[in-house]
């Protein structure tokens, strides 16, 4: 059974930081491009695009909003992705989760759609 299961997130202050993880199980996704989504506790709001990497981690986009202060990087011996988060607004609040492609040697993708796996998402919050 496939799990990706994230971790780190928690209560900072405005101009903190946090490091999230995500740790896969189940299969390697030492070939996979993986991604960071989150979802934002307002009336209306759909699961935006944070950050994705390719396979190798040679490859990295990300929003517009987070470009800057959050960086994504992988370990392929340890089958995990993080999200490590400097600067943070209180707009930046939210669940986040990690996800990855199932194919081998996909491609990057800020698309959410085009993710097969996802974790249960883990909570950020930003206090002003």
């Amino acid at each position: 059974q496939v799990q990706l299961v994230e971790s780190g997130g928690g209560l900072v202050q405005a101009g903190g930081s946090l490091r999230l993880s995500c740790a896969a199980s189940g299969r390697t996704f030492s070939r996979n491009a993986m991604g960071w989504f989150r979802l934002r506790q307002t009336p209306g709001k759909k699961r935006e695009f944070v950050a994705t990497i390719s396979w190798s981690g040679g490859s990295t986009y990300y929003a517009d909003s987070v470009k800057g202060r959050f960086t994504v990087s992988r370990d392929n011996a340890k089958n995990t992705v993080y999200l490590q988060m400097n600067s943070l607004k209180p707009e930046d609040t939210a669940v986040y989760y990690c996800a990855a492609r199932s194919a081998y040697d996909s491609d990057p993708s800020q698309y959410d759609y085009l993710y097969d796996y996802w974790g249960q998402g883990t909570q950020v919050t930003v206090s002003s």
